[in-house]
């Protein structure tokens, strides 16, 4: 049944994340189901250390597990009145333990800041919307690996400065692709692996925790706090802390860096797609382009456009992200909260482009013919440099200039290729042979260790990539 929820946003104006995992994975319910997860998992760290009975913890996860109970919609116009999520939240998961054990209810949320909670949470929907992230970029490396053997020596122009430069092979083009993107496999990777758990109460003290437990009658003893910490961060399955981070946010900074690092990996090999993939190029193009609709004949290379749309949307998110490092006081206004929907779009962008990356280099077609007709364009100037050596250990430096400057003046104004100019060159004869001067302006010779470079990419693997 079509939706008609005039307030819900399904990915409209955001294709490229739009049916990928990391969509659901950072929704609303996602981050509720998340939220939930991090009270539950503080009830029972609680229990653990005797700051809470057991009954209580196994209330506390019963009713956070039921999470189609919690009304998503209703939770976020409750949330204007504390401007966060958590307070109602803890509300409604109140009531819901108190359905089932009157007591424990009084072990919801005890001794935590909203911040503990939704930082966790956030922590927590990071984690599990890197998992299909990671797979992504691996099977994008893995299509990025095939295409550079399969291409190890098939030549291309090389070009810089949008001009054709001099000849490099596909095969190396396609294993720069994969080192970059093995680069931010192995940055998100390593960040994800060391996302904290949050927990500081209202100062970043713990102090709550001591007070409860000496409310209980029981020595809390100075590292009471470290204790819960260790338990709490165990109980998410995220890293434990070394200090509470509400106002040091590093965590959500390095995410936000790999974020962006990821999106720019994946941009410079949507970049080269877009640019090899042009109806006057066609050195390249996607397995199956998207359809125009006003003109018929046009398949356009549509993954390659959402990767590089995120691209260049990902840093401007990040930058917020790292705005907030500024942040004042124990617990900040305004910073933490204009954190929120920038992370949550930069996982999605980034995640989206990651699906189309492994779509668009599975199934990438390659035109040899078309690189090596390209590489003909300029009747053999791509080559120019290689003769530049050769003639200048042969009749010197200076004469070899001029003599090629002559030469390639002559083959642009008369048309006609660079090894036919130089042969017009007086004495040209005597030092290069007609046989040998075509040989020298063969562009398909002249691609230096392209192929040894290729090899050596390929060796590399990477402990972050073997994990996946």
């Amino acid at each position: 049944m079509p939706s008609t929820d005039a307030y819900e946003d399904l990915g409209l104006l955001s294709p490229g994340p739009a049916g990928a995992p990391v969509e659901a994975a950072t929704g609303d319910a996602a981050y509720v189901h998340a939220m939930l997860d991090a009270e539950a998992a503080l009830t029972r760290a609680q229990a653990a250390l005797g700051l809470a009975p057991t009954t209580a913890a196994q209330a506390v996860t019963a009713a956070a597990a039921e999470t189609g109970r919690y009304d998503v919609r209703d939770l976020a116009l409750r949330a204007r009145s504390g401007g966060n999520p958590v307070i109602p939240l803890v509300a409604d998961l109140t009531a819901a333990v108190a359905g089932r054990d009157r007591q424990a209810a009084a072990h919801v949320h005890r001794g935590a800041t909203s911040q503990d909670i939704l930082d966790t949470a956030t922590m927590l929907v990071a984690a599990r919307a890197l998992e299909p992230v990671l797979a992504d970029l691996g099977r994008t490396a893995d299509a990025l690996a095939r295409l550079a053997a399969e291409h190890r020596n098939t030549p291309i122009a090389g070009r810089t400065l949008t001009q054709h430069a001099v000849p490099t092979t596909f095969g190396l083009k396609a294993a720069g692709w994969r080192s970059l993107v093995l680069d931010a496999h192995e940055r998100l990777a390593a960040v994800r692996a060391t996302l904290p758990a949050q927990l500081g109460g209202a100062a970043g003290t713990l102090a709550a925790f001591h007070a409860f437990a000496e409310a209980g009658g029981a020595d809390p003893g100075p590292d009471l706090g470290l204790r819960l910490l260790v338990g709490y961060a165990a109980e998410t399955g995220l890293a434990e802390p070394t200090l509470p981070w509400h106002s040091l946010r590093t965590p959500v900074a390095d995410l936000g860096g790999a974020l962006a690092f990821t999106a720019g990996a994946l941009g410079k090999l949507a970049a080269d797609v877009l640019l090899l993939s042009r109806t006057e190029i066609g050195e390249l193009a996607e397995g199956s382009g998207g359809g125009s609709s006003a003109m018929p004949h046009k398949a356009n290379p549509v993954r390659a456009t959402l990767i590089a749309a995120a691209a260049r949307q990902v840093p401007a998110l990040t930058s917020m992200l790292y705005a907030g490092l500024a942040a004042e006081d124990e617990r900040p206004a305004g910073a933490w909260h204009a954190e929120w929907q920038p992370l949550r779009q930069a996982l999605r962008l980034v995640g989206g482009a990651a699906r189309d990356a492994a779509e668009l280099a599975e199934g990438l077609r390659v035109h040899p013919r078309r690189m090596r007709e390209n590489l003909d364009a300029t009747d053999g100037l791509i080559i120019s440099e290689r003769l530049a050596a050769v003639l200048s250990a042969l009749i010197g430096r200076g004469e070899a200039g001029q003599m090629l400057s002559r030469a390639s003046r002559r083959a642009v104004e008369q048309g006609m290729e660079l090894d036919e100019a130089l042969r017009e060159e007086p004495g040209i004869a005597r030092v290069l042979p007609p046989d040998q001067l075509r040989e020298l302006t063969d562009p398909t010779r002249y691609a230096g260790s392209a192929g040894a470079l290729v090899d050596r990419a390929l060796r590399r693997t990477g402990a972050a990539r073997e994990a996946i």
